[in-house]
């Protein structure tokens, strides 16, 4: 097994592995954080169902993004990372990761409301940190992509004059 192969085997062990942490926290800890918003506005009747679509909805983007980082992974185990199937997966990378953003910010009241009752208010840097890191991997994917498409484009070019 060469260092290339071991070394997307490795990453797409890791992307199983964050696969399972957030299932686990959808299992186990979103309807507790939905409960504890429920309990804490009594009189808002909507508020827990709120803050589990908000949080349930951004994991769906979440595990598209882990399904086009795999299939990434297994093209480059293909020899085929500079093809137009990974500028999509990247592409689509930095979709979920603003959709994500986009959600935990439209999400940011509710956790706001949430952290008012709260001491100390540790809902809304955790909140901000996912919003950052999302943003973060939006940026990256698209530099990443666009600087795929050049070295496609120049090899077709190269192709070309050969």
């Amino acid at each position: 097994m060469n260092v290339k192969r071991g070394s997307t085997t490795f990453l797409k062990v890791i992307i199983f592995l964050a696969g399972i942490a957030v299932l686990a926290l959808c299992i186990f800890l979103v309807p507790k954080i939905g409960n504890f918003a429920g309990e804490l506005y009594p009189h808002f009747t909507y508020m827990k169902s709120l803050v589990l679509i908000d949080m349930y909805a951004a994991a769906i983007p979440f595990y598209f993004a882990l399904y086009q980082a795999f299939k990434l992974l297994s093209y480059i185990d293909k020899n085929q990372a500079f093809s137009e199937l990974s500028v999509k997966a990247l592409k689509k990378i930095k979709f979920c990761a603003i959709t994500i953003s986009t959600l935990y910010l439209l999400g940011m009241p509710l956790y706001y409301l949430m952290a008012k009752k709260v001491d100390p208010p540790s809902i809304i840097p955790i909140g901000l940190v996912i919003i950052f890191a999302s943003k973060v991997i939006a940026v990256f994917a698209a530099v990443l992509q666009r600087l795929l498409q050049e070295a496609i484009n120049i090899k077709s070019e190269n192709d070309l004059t050969i």
